[in-house]
């Protein structure tokens, strides 16, 4: 079909794409859906396939102009995305349906025009990136963070033991509870608790930050607490809400730890002979990790540095993608799906609309220094070649402690090779980001403030 087509650039990363079907396409389109209707339709007194034309358009004229405006319309969009020449940044985003500006009017004496609107990827013209300084904190694996790694170790090491009949819990017990919200009516919400939910009182890893109101209780009983949850980040979805909750105790443990000597460290691992071994193996560990994240705070700065010479307007249906993606993210850590969440939100008086423009600075800023990543990647043109592929391969297999051979399959069977070249074009250029920039030791700050700030 010969289409002429026309983009106008709008705000927010929106276009107008602009199609004109010459009349003489319209008309001989019109005329072939006829033929095949003369050949196909059944009408009484006509025999199958002997219906003039005439009588058709006669008996079901508006109704054939409108399926034949719908289908011209169709092929005319179809010829234009399917075109692989078509500009990345004229296609509609997968999750953006293009809408039509006005409803066409089918005229077999004049073209056939109409436009869409749709959302693009946006435009990213790229500031200066190169001959750029950041400055980044100083620091050191310490006594004090190889002692807390040792704790940790002895923890996951200890032997768990039930506790006598009749006691209380208490302070580093192992507690299994019953929990769930309840009603103005002291009915059980749906959707707000968990059964056998098993966690170490004082350790606060719990949504609903229950560990002294089970501080006290006995084994099998029950009780019920009204709790409010002031506004901060630990309380998360729950900020600003008073709630009910019903808790039982169903068991209750203790932990012995072991000595901190040379047979936990054989226990841990038989590679390690002394605790001397371990603690050898804990502080590389530590380094390995703090060498990884000292690398993320570079590649973070320098692209917050970027984004600062290099404006990017989001369209709205990306940034809807982004937050959605986070609403399921927090579905998923409350145990629930984006339903139960929503239930939730509707609890606390919040709303989603507020939850999302909390939200919505940070989304926008993964956004920005996401977009900036790819088209500077992109433009350098890593070439990623088998060889590399392998060796990316056979380093997942040893952390994640699993034969090449598994990981191999994984990413065969799954179709996953390309995303695996894209991860290794992204770590090449940032590796030629840091080899292009300026990196100062800023002041000292200690191993565990560092690794637990998410800014």
């Amino acid at each position: 079909m010969s289409v002429s087509k026309e983009i106008t650039r709008l705000e927010k990363s929106n276009v107008r794409l602009s199609l004109t079907v010459p009349k003489e396409e319209v008309q001989s389109q019109y005329r072939d859906m006829l033929k095949d209707y003369t050949k196909n339709v059944q009408i009484p007194g006509f025999r199958k396939g002997k219906v003039p034309q005439d009588v058709l358009e006669r008996k079901f004229g508006e109704a054939l102009k409108a399926e034949a405006l719908g289908k011209i319309i169709e092929k005319a969009i179809d010829g234009v995305f399917d075109d692989e020449n078509l500009p990345k940044d004229e296609r509609p985003l997968p999750y953006s349906q293009p809408r039509m500006d006005e409803e066409p009017k089918l005229d077999f004496d004049q073209d056939l025009s109409f436009s869409l609107v749709y959302d693009v990827l946006p435009q990213v013209n790229i500031g200066q990136w190169k001959g750029l300084e950041v400055e980044v904190p100083e620091v050191e694996i310490s006594e004090e963070d190889l002692s807390r790694e040792l704790e940790e170790l002895r923890d996951r090491n200890a032997f768990v033991l039930d506790r006598d009949e009749g006691v209380q819990a208490r302070l580093g017990d192992i507690a299994t509870i019953n929990y769930c919200e309840l009603g103005e009516n002291g009915e059980e919400l749906p959707d707000t608790g968990q059964k056998d939910f098993v966690f170490t009182l004082g350790s606060r890893r719990n949504d609903y930050q229950l560990d002294d109101n089970v501080v006290g209780m006995k084994k099998d009983e029950t009780g019920e607490f009204t709790k409010k949850y002031e506004e901060g980040d630990s309380a998360g979805a729950l900020a600003g809400r008073t709630v009910t909750l019903r808790i039982t105790l169903t068991a209750l443990k203790e932990k012995r730890l072991p000595d901190l000597d040379d047979d936990l460290a054989q226990d841990i691992d038989e590679k390690f002979q002394t605790l001397d071994d371990l603690k050898n193996s804990i502080r590389e560990r530590l380094e390995n990790k703090l060498a990884l994240r000292i690398r993320d705070i570079k590649i973070q700065k320098l692209l917050e540095k970027i984004m600062e010479n290099t404006p990017v307007t989001l369209p709205e249906s990306m940034v809807r993608v982004e937050l959605d993606g986070r609403l399921r993210n927090l579905a998923r850590q409350f145990g629930t799906d984006t339903e139960g969440i929503m239930r939730m939100l509707a609890q606390t008086g919040d709303g989603l609309d507020n939850i999302n423009e909390k939200w919505r600075p940070s989304a926008e800023k993964a956004l920005h220094s996401r977009l900036i990543v790819e088209t500077l990647t992109e433009e350098q043109h890593f070439e990623v070649s088998d060889e590399e592929a392998e060796k990316e391969m056979e380093r997942l297999a040893g952390e994640m402690k699993s034969s090449l051979e598994e990981v191999r399959k994984y990413y065969e069977e799954e179709k996953m090779a390309e995303y695996l070249k894209n991860d290794i074009q992204e770590r090449k250029f940032f590796d030629l980001l840091l080899a292009e920039n300026t990196v100062k030791t800023g002041s000292r700050v200690n191993y565990l403030d560092l690794m637990t700030n998410n800014g």
